[in-house]
């Protein structure tokens, strides 16, 4: 497959970009060289590579779920800009 400078235009058209000549031909080639990394990468015999899911040995370190006491409502709201009795006060944006 070879992506021509017509067809660059045309993606860059529904985009609604702007492109110059210089620019659809250095686009042209860098996604032609894409496709041909892309096919390079198709040769590569993985039948005995596992499917994962990372390519990294790593898993979910998760701490356990344990109730603690919350932040005081004082200590919470310290920093608001504004408060109001013990809640944030914030504008409304629903009209």
């Amino acid at each position: 497959m070879n992506i021509s400078k017509d067809t660059v235009k045309y993606v860059a058209n529904l985009a609604r970009l702007g492109l110059n000549d210089e620019e659809l031909e250095k686009f042209s080639l860098q996604l032609n060289d894409i496709l041909q990394y892309i096919e390079q990468l198709k040769e590569v015999d993985i039948s005995k590579i596992a499917p994962t899911a990372h390519v990294l040995d790593i898993k979910n370190v998760k701490r356990k779920d344990e109730p603690s006491a919350s932040l005081p409502v004082k200590e919470a709201l310290n920093n608001s800009p504004q408060k109001e009795g013990s809640f944030f006060k914030v504008p409304k944006v629903i009209e």
